[in-house]
Order: C-alpha cells, then structure tokens, then sequence
C-alpha cells in the first residue's frame, strides 16, 4: 500500500505543479453568483448537497459538455472521472466505448457495463441520447452510494439528467459544427520489392526455391492503405427551445448528426436523427405532473471493425502488394490469367476487373472490390423512451411519486449480396440474394416513492421508501430473404418481383418475457453539517433465478464528517475544508440468459429411431441448478474531500471491491448432449484501487485559469476458479490458440505464453540448451530461431511452460482538461492516457503463409550477431517462432493522447444583440491530435469488450478538425 500511495502523492504533486503554473503571486478571487449556490447531486432518487454526500461520486455537468463534440455521449467521460476507464471499440462511425467502473466486475455474467439510468429510466445504451440534452451525469462508483440500484448496480451506476425548461422568455439555442477528419496513422507495410525479397528468404530457409525471380522489378507496389484510408465529413446541428411560467415549464430539441468513416466512407458511415419534449407543469399547490419524451432513428453502414478474417482492414495489412488495383492492361497479360476466370468477377465503372491476389486468398480480398459487394448493406434503428410522472405534496414533510417508464425500439439490417467473385475463397456464385430482419422489444417499468423530510434543530433527515415493478424483453423478430433476384445489383434489388415460392425462405420468434419486483429504503441523515449518514437497503426478486434464490438482499451503509464545519477548526489559508468519508456496500448482478435454472427442452436435437428416417426432437438445453444466485460485490471506500489554499479540489478514494460467486458457464463432456453448458456460480475477483481528483480554478481581471486533473490506479486479481482450477483458458487468436487466460493470482485476462529468451546465434547455442539428461530442450530448432523458457523445468518446451507475459487491463488511467479564458477569447486542452498494460498486435494472418509483414521483418535474423529480438523468417515454422503465443506479440500499450484542443471566440454582446442574439461563439476544434506511444499497430486505445489488449486490425480512431458555432436567442 505504501507504494501505491506514493504514486499517487507523486502524481498529486505533478498535478499540483501544472495547476499552479504561472499563477503564483497573482490577486484573490471574487466568488461568482454560481460559486456561492451550493452544489448539488444526483445520488439516485433523489438530491443531495455536495458538501453532505457520503459516497463516492463523480460529476460532470453541462458546462464540461457543451463544448466537446463527441460523436456518442458516453465517450465525453473518457478522461473526466477518476475510476472510470473509457476506451473506444472502434474509430467507425457510431461505435460503442467500452466503459468499466472501477475495473472488472464479472467475468461471465453479461458484459461489465455500468448501468445507465436517464431521467429515472433504467436503459441499455446511451447512444439515442442527443449530448446537448444533458444537464448532468452522476457516476456512482462505490456500493455505498450505488446499493439504492440493488441487484443491477455491481457494475457502477450512471445517473443522466436531461435538460428541463424554466420559468421565463423563451430561449432558444443552437449548436453546430462541420469538420474533416482522416488517418491519425499508417501501418509501416513491406513494399512490393520487400515482400518479395522477404517471402523468397522464407522459402529458401525451408529448402524451397524462390517464388519471385527478380525481386526488384517490382518496385513500391501497391499500397492498399492508401486505398481504403480516405478523408471524412462529419456534421451536427442541434437546436432547443425552452420556457415557461409559473405553471408550466418545457424543454424541447431537435439533433441532426451524421459521420462518414476514414476507411471506405461509402460502406462505413452514421447518421442519427434525435427529438426531445420534457415538460413539468403544477396542476395544483400540492401537485405537480410532468413527462419527457425522447425519439432517436439511427442508420449506418459498417465495416469490420476488429476482425482479422476479412474486411477493408485486415485485406489492406495482409494483401500482397504486387497484385494490382485494377488490372487496365487486360486480363491476358496478367502474370495467373486464370485467376479471371469466373464470369462473376467485380469490374470498376470503366469495366476494368478489379486485381485478384495469387498469393494472399482466403477471406482476404481487393477491398475496393469488396466494397462493391457490401453497398446494399445497412443497419437501422428506431427508439421511443418516456417518462410520465406524477408527484403529490401530502403534506409539509411527505413527499409521494409515481412515475411509469417505458422504452420501445425497432430496429432491423438490410443487405443484397450480388453474384460475385473475389478469389478462390471468397465468392458468392451459386445465386444472388435480398435479406431483410426486423426486430421490435418494449420493456417497461413503473415506481412509487414516499418520502420524509424534516429539520429539526441542527438535525436533518431525509427517509426514502420505494417499490418498483420491471418488465424485459417483451419481444419479437422477422426475417426474409429471396433468393436469385433478377438483377445483380442492390439499387435494383426488390422485395417486389415475382419470386418463386421455392427462393423465399424465412423464420420468426419470440423473446423470453421476465420480470424483476424491487424494495428499497434509504435513510440520509446530518446533524449540523458536521456528522453525516447514510444506510441503503435493496431488495430484489428476479424471474431468472429459481425458487431458492428469487430474492436478495442489497445492504449498504456510509459515513461522513466534515471536519472543517467544526468549532475547534481553525481558520487559514492552507486547508479550507476537509471532509472525512467512508462506505460499505453489496451490489449484484444478474445479466444471465433467461431461465437459466431450468431444465427447459430445445427443439433441433433430430434423431433417428430405427428406420433411418430423421425425427424431429427435443432434448433439455442444459441442466437444471435450482440454486443458481446472484453474483454479489462488496465494497468498502475510504476518502478525503480538501479545499486547498481556496482554489485547490482534492478528493482521494480507496477501495476494495471483491465479487464473489461469479456466474459463469462451466464446460461439460459433449456426451451429455446438452445444447448450452450450463450456468454455475464459481468465482471470486478482487479490485483494489486509488483515485486522486484535484482541481485548480482562479481569475485574474479579464483572464481566468481553471485546470482539473485525475489519475486511478487499479490493481484487479481473480482469487477463486470452478473446481478449484487453476485456470481457464479465455481470449484466443487464429490458429495459436488461447493468448490469454482467466489465472488464479493473476489479473482478469492477462496474457499466457512462451518467454522468449533471445535468438539460437548457433548450432552451438542449440546443442547447449540441454535439460538433466543432456537431451535438446529444442531439438526442432534451427539458428534464427527463437530460444523459449522452459518454465517448469521438465526439459521440454510445450505449453506447460506459458508464463505470464503482462495484463491487458490498464493499471493507470489519467486526464487532465485545461481552460484559459482572456476577455471574449477562450481555449480549452484536453489529453488523456493510460499506461501499465499490454497489447497483442495481431495484425497478421498466421494460416496465410504469403501474407504480408510490418517493416519491423526486416530486422529479423539473417545470421550470427544480426538479431537478437526478431527470429530468422520461415513458412514452415518447425519451431513455432510465430505460430504459437509468446512475448514477441505483445507491446506496451501506454499512451498520452492530445484528445482535444478548441480556441473559442465570443460575439460582444452589442455585435449579438444587433441579430437578437444573447450570444454567439465560434469555434475551432482539433480531436486526436497527437498520440505519444510506442506502440506500433495503428491505436494504442484497444478495447473490443470485454476482451481487452488484442489488435485483430482496429479500425482507428480519426485525426479531425472542426470548425463550430454556437447561438443563443
């Protein structure tokens, strides 16, 4: 414990300095209107004044938003709260960011996401939100302050509150920007003189004859980066209007974004349509009624984003760059014209056939010809989320509301694939075909609360009770598809030709309704601002556990004392306030498939029963545990809120999170003919960490300075396995097999594999390395050849001797948001990072023996004393130098990102006010400016889910410029 806290004194005081930089000896503060109103929180059902809260949450207000133009509003907190990692999936248009809250929680249950709630409805994702919508985002990090969630809460709770209208003139607003973005980066590829220079070394290290003559002759080749990377457009508008009077008050807002993506915009876009009505209205002195109303439409194209079989990206990196783009010279001068031969091969507009590799096939292919296959593709969705509520003044201190949720969605993809020919193994020749899916769910879920609140003296309380009824997944799903459409190509494909009943082919289907009932009680409690309490109890009943375990209980409990409010504190101008906080609390978790306990029959199992004729049957889907349980996570955090020489904000945060009877599914015998492995609760994870937050904010006449800092350490550990296993094996790649396992003692999947320990110089080397009987420990290797551990000493080299070669999670994340103001000028810098992690760069196509390489191969062993870290180059691979999982793979993932730098300039009030306008700001805004890494593969910020640090060629995130403005009437 002792080092972790002088990490983060040192990253205190690093903090501290660049707060402080340039603003010593300058003039005292005068406290702004704002400054003096006391902050307040949302800490679930209910508000609570900043300088009381017990808990530990972090809050990001419209202020801190309204100036960053992200694409999903979830992707604003990257770098903005302490304990909460945000890593982008993807650089496409409309991807998701993997968010955790203070590590990992699960390891089997569904995904680690926090959960959502806006405007008191519990939903799934944020990406229908429109940003400006947002009034303020509460995380609530330890269970102490998320326990009030209960049974969903495990994973962190996200409270969003949407914009409401005040009483007064109307306001109006719009915000809008236009911008270009393109490739941050490029991949350093072989030329085609390099791979053919490189792929003739590998043939003649087997004793094989050379595939290319002359090398040379080839020249640079073709460079498939250039032709898939391209610059993109990306656009929003966004207006409000907002307004009221006494009685009734409206926030209303419209939102239009689109975004085209940097490889292959045609098939990699975005463009999401968003509506917003809230209203409050107070019928009577006693009661008030309201509603918020939200409906998102959504459409995008999409490429393969993180997947080395197939796609724009992965062809680009593992193509060969002899084959050319488009053969204009005629087929029969080419060097494999039969590699043309189908009548189904992709043309450009000119009618030129688009090149074909006779070296690099599989799922690879030309990705300008692959694009012409996919332009019929598209995936859309429609979202309606509302809110009715109404809240009755029983008297001076009772307080009741009722509020009814429900969201509906639709959604659905398109997609014609034509007749087409790529290469020898990737084609569609037999038949054309249309498909059409639709899906629709409406989940909904009603709540009552009651509550109390009285001062009484110095004492203030606040009780909280509540019920609440949920119902999921009330659903169901179409699709179609015809087949030898009579046209070949998707702006001509219909649904309405004549299609013979035998080309119609389709199914449908119900989801599994469940249902969760819900009590829950808090109690907050201060006695003169001084001694704080809060006590949280949950309880939860869920259709998806049998009739032992329906119900759990969610206890939690935290205290506070603000130090500083006492007499005997005296006053000065070091240590203005300090508030002394700590909490203890149990979450859950239940994000399992349906009905899992139950012993339920699955039609598909056929047999037959003497007459070889095939019955249809049914047969149980997995076995029945009528003591499957909630997967339960404790928590404890300890912390400390200052006030530091008046401008100074620092929190610190310790804790220890640990959850235990994890549900996961346990591999069976396959002669048990079960469908699915069933689920068990079988394991125990540890996270333990530290968060420090320090914020900075002063003024100068017309110049201000404001910084605000936050760093987290987190140090994750699995403590408990199924039947007391070892481990389990988890995260694969290609044919190598798993790179990464779920190790007891080691953290959530880090990463298993060979060590290397250099590179044979010799055959003296070789015979050398011998085990107690003086037999090779490597007998298969050659010079060139990487030299393995041999971990556990057997004298072998086999995968008993994988070792621990890193963790994939980040055990440092950092940001720091910087903001200067002078006068109608202002500038804002945003950088962001994490370090303490490992990255699997696989990137290459290990099956496809001529793919192509990085220019890293050209370091590689080409005799004694050439290499050391790069092993000679082979196809056949007798020592599995590249075939099988070792060090060599992986990279450190640290970074430091530049994420966002706007220079503002603010209209004077009597320019604006010449158009109507309150006020009017333009801006220029560069995202992703400049990353500081070692890391080699095109982004360092590699997340893909719940399986972190492995590059399978991520699509990247762009390098964009921005140009915006913002009016309020």
């Amino acid at each position: 414990m002792n080092v972790k806290i002088s990490r983060g004194l040192g990253v205190i005081a690093v903090l501290y300095f660049t707060a402080n930089f340039n603003a010593q000896n300058r003039g005292n503060d005068t406290l702004t209107k704002e400054q003096k109103i006391e902050e307040v929180v949302m800490i679930g059902y209910g508000t609570q004044k900043k300088s009381n809260v017990t808990g530990a949450i972090s809050s990001i207000k419209a202020s801190d938003l309204e100036d960053v133009p992200a694409g999903r509003p979830e992707q604003v907190l990257q770098g903005r709260a302490a304990g909460v990692s945000v890593i982008s999936n993807s650089g496409q248009p409309g991807s998701t960011a993997t968010i955790r809250v203070r590590g990992i929680t699960s390891f089997g249950a569904g995904s680690n996401d926090p959960l959502w709630v806006v405007d008191g409805i519990v939903v799934d994702n944020i990406g229908w939100l429109n940003q400006s919508d947002i009034e303020n985002m509460e995380i609530l990090k330890d269970g102490a302050s998320a326990a009030i969630y209960g049974v969903s809460a495990a994973k962190g709770v996200i409270l969003i509150t949407t914009k409401k209208g005040a009483k007064g003139r109307l306001n109006l607003s719009y915000n809008g920007f236009l911008g270009v973005g393109s490739a941050a980066k490029k991949l350093d590829l072989l030329n085609a003189t390099q791979y053919a220079t490189i792929i003739n070394e590998a043939r003649t290290n087997d004793g094989n004859s050379p595939l290319f003559a002359n090398p040379s002759s080839y020249g640079k080749g073709t460079d498939w980066q250039k032709e898939i990377f391209n610059s993109a457009q990306r656009m929003s508008h966004e207006f409000s209007i907002n307004g009221g009077n006494d009685k009734s008050t409206f926030y209303s807002s419209f939102g239009y974004y689109e975004q085209e993506g940097i490889v292959m915009r045609d098939i990699s876009n975005y463009k999401r349509i968003n509506a917003r009505l809230n209203s409050t209205h107070k019928v009577f002195d006693f009661l008030t009624i309201g509603q918020t109303f939200a409906y998102t439409h959504t459409k995008s194209q999409g490429v393969n984003a993180n997947d080395e079989f197939g796609g724009p990206l992965s062809s680009a990196v593992n193509l060969d760059p002899i084959t050319p783009v488009v053969v204009t010279d005629g087929i029969a001068n080419q060097p494999f014209p039969s590699d043309y031969n189908s009548p189904y091969i992709v043309r450009d507009a000119n009618g030129n056939p688009y090149g074909i590799s006779h070296y690099v096939n599989q799922e690879m292919s030309n990705p300008l010809a692959f694009k012409q296959t996919q332009m019929g593709r598209s995936n859309w969705s429609d979202d309606i989320i509302a809110n009715v509520f109404a809240e009755l003044k029983l008297s001076k201190n009772f307080t009741f509301k009722s509020s009814m949720n429900g969201k509906l969605s639709y959604w659905g993809n398109q997609a014609f694939t034509p007749l087409f020919y790529l290469g020898p193994s990737n084609k569609q020749d037999s038949f054309n075909s249309l498909f059409r899916q639709t899906e629709k769910k409406f989940e909904w879920s009603t709540e009552n609360t009651v509550t109390y609140q009285k001062r009484f003296g110095q004492h203030n309380l606040n009780v909280l009770l509540g019920q609440g009824y949920y119902e999921y997944n009330i659903s169901s799903g179409q699709n179609i598809r015809y087949t030898n459409q009579p046209v070949n190509n998707w702006w001509d494909a219909s649904f309405n030709f004549d299609t013979p009943a035998e080309n119609i082919s389709g199914e449908a289907w119900d989801g599994l309704r469940t249902h969760k009932a819900s009590y829950f009680a808090r109690v907050v409690y201060d006695y003169a601002n001084k001694y704080l309490f809060t006590g949280t109890i949950r309880r939860d009943g869920s259709s998806k556990f049998g009739a032992n375990n329906h119900w759990g209980n969610f206890p939690a409990m935290s205290l506070g004392w603000n130090v500083s409010n006492e007499d005997f504190w005296p006053q000065n101008n070091i240590v203005n306030s300090l508030k002394i906080r700590g909490g203890y609390g149990v979450l859950g978790n239940d994000a399992i498939d349906d009905f899992q306990f139950a012993n339920a029959l699955s039609a598909g199992s056929n047999y037959t029963f003497g007459d070889n004729i095939i019955r249809t049957g049914y047969a149980p889907s997995t076995l029945e545990n009528p003591d499957l349980k909630w997967e339960r996570t404790s928590q404890f955090n300890i912390a400390a809120d200052l006030k530091l020489f008046k401008n100074f904000d620092l929190t610190v945060d310790f804790y220890r999170k640990k959850s235990t009877d994890i549900l996961r599914r346990v591999e069976l015998p396959g002669y048990l003919g079960l469908i699915n492995n069933p689920w068990r609760n079988i394991g125990d994870m540890n996270n333990n960490g530290v968060e420090v937050s320090l914020g900075y904010k002063k003024n100068w006449g017309d110049f201000g300075f404001s910084a605000n800092g936050n760093f987290s350490y987190l140090q994750n550990e699995i403590t408990r396995l199924e039947d007391d296993k070892e481990y389990v094996n988890f995260a694969s790649f290609q044919s190598m097999g798993t790179v990464s396992r779920l190790q007891v003692g080691a953290p959530y999947g880090s990463f298993y594999g060979y060590q290397n320990l250099g590179v044979f110089q010799n055959q003296a080397e070789i015979d050398a390395y011998t085990n107690a009987n003086g037999a090779l420990i490597q007998p298969n290797a050659k010079p060139g050849d990487f030299k393995r551990l041999d971990a556990n000493g057997d004298g072998k080299i086999d995968e008993n001797d994988y070792v621990n070669l890193g963790n994939s999670l980040p055990k440092y994340t950092f940001g720091l948001t910087l903001n200067f103001n002078y006068k109608n000028f202002d500038l804002m810098v945003f950088a962001q990072g994490q370090a303490g992690n490992k990255i699997f760069q696989g990137l290459r196509r290990l099956d496809i023996q001529n793919a192509n390489y990085q220019t890293a191969i050209l370091d590689r062993w080409t005799g004694e004393g050439t290499s050391n870290t790069v092993a000679r180059v082979t196809m056949d691979d007798p020592n599995q130098n590249y075939t099988r999982m070792s060090d060599y793979y992986l990279q450190k993932g640290d970074y430091l990102r530049l994420k966002l730098v706007q220079i503002g300039y603010t209209l004077p009030k009597e320019v604006s006010q010449t158009i109507g306008a309150s006020k009017v700001r333009f801006y220029v805004t560069g995202e992703n400016l400049i990353t500081f890494t070692k890391y080699t593969g095109y982004d360092p910020e590699i997340a893909g889910g719940d399986t972190f640090g492995i590059d399978r060629a991520y699509y990247p995130q762009a390098r964009t410029f921005l140009f915006g403005a913002s009016v309020q009437f």
